[in-house]
């Protein structure tokens, strides 16, 4: 299990330069990344991106590249048509002043003659970028992984919560039908007395009642829900999304129960079960 947030980091350093990869990550239902990269490594944006969803399901994520050059490769070029016209404008003055002709070193010395050229290909910074978001993004997963661990427990502690509420329905629901059972007696004896009693019309109303607030299938759905929960937090899988989703179901359940309990005992469980199911799926939108 690991948690949507978390801190990567990683430098990587050379003769040549010096790179930084950053990442934050934070909770987000989609996964949506976010760049600030140094002009001279946007080329490398989308590999960064892939690397990232090799270990990131879901989260906003910030992501920075930072470089600072020591050196570069550079090349030397002169501008021939530039040199020409200057040294045609110089010859000119030359002979209309009489003043003597500059040696070549002097043409050197012109603005723009001869500029520096910085020559980098595609891969220059290649090995740095993939050795840094490696080392950062490992990091990243390390640390989500340790606050994974933390909610994971959390949430087994809520899990065992909502379990005990359970038992406790359980162990009352058969009352409860009897208690409804009571009450549906006691109605008709108030209306009609004795009579009629016995009356498979009425008994078979009664049950069709019985059925209708038994909270038999609530609990079976409560119990399949509860086991596949245990499963999640076992699973190295991404399971924010599911864990979200199955919240959803038992909380339908839930609902059901509640409005069908006919007795304080039950719904002073149910409430318990919402309190617990509530934190539980405040600590999902945590988990990636």
């Amino acid at each position: 299990m690991k948690s949507m947030t978390g801190y990567g980091h990683s430098i990587y350093k050379s003769s040549d330069y010096i790179l930084e990869v950053e990442i934050k990550s934070y909770n987000n239902r989609y996964l949506d990344i976010s760049h600030t990269i140094n002009p001279l490594l946007s080329s490398y944006e989308t590999y960064v991106d892939d690397e990232i969803k090799k270990t990131v399901s879901r989260g906003h994520l910030d992501v920075s590249l930072k470089l600072r050059t020591l050196s570069m490769p550079s090349e030397l070029v002169l501008d021939e048509n530039l040199l020409t016209q200057y040294k045609n404008s110089i010859e000119r003055i030359s002979s209309l002043t009489g003043a003597a002709l500059p040696d070549a070193g002097f043409y050197t010395t012109l603005e723009g003659v001869i500029s520096n050229t910085r020559t980098v290909d595609q891969d220059f910074y290649k090995e740095g970028v993939e050795s840094a978001t490696r080392e950062a993004l490992a990091m990243l997963d390390e640390n989500k992984k340790r606050e994974g661990e933390g909610t994971k427990k959390d949430l087994e502690k809520l899990g065992a919560k909502f379990k005990a509420s359970l038992e406790i329905i359980l162990s009352k629901k058969d009352e409860m039908e009897e208690y409804f059972k009571k009450i549906l007696l006691e109605k008709y004896e108030e209306l009609l007395g004795e009579k009629g009693k016995d009356d498979p019309r009425f008994l078979s109303e009664v049950a069709a009642l019985l059925v209708k607030y038994s909270i038999n299938e609530e609990c079976s759905r409560l119990k399949v829900h509860l086991s596949e929960y245990d499963k999640l937090l076992e699973s190295d899988e991404s399971v924010g999304k599911k864990l979200d989703f199955l919240c959803q179901e038992m909380n339908r359940e839930i609902n059901t129960t509640a409005s069908k309990s006919q007795m304080v005992e039950i719904n002073l469980e149910v409430v318990k079960m919402k309190d617990a199911l509530e934190d539980i799926r405040e600590q999902a939108r945590n988990i990636e």
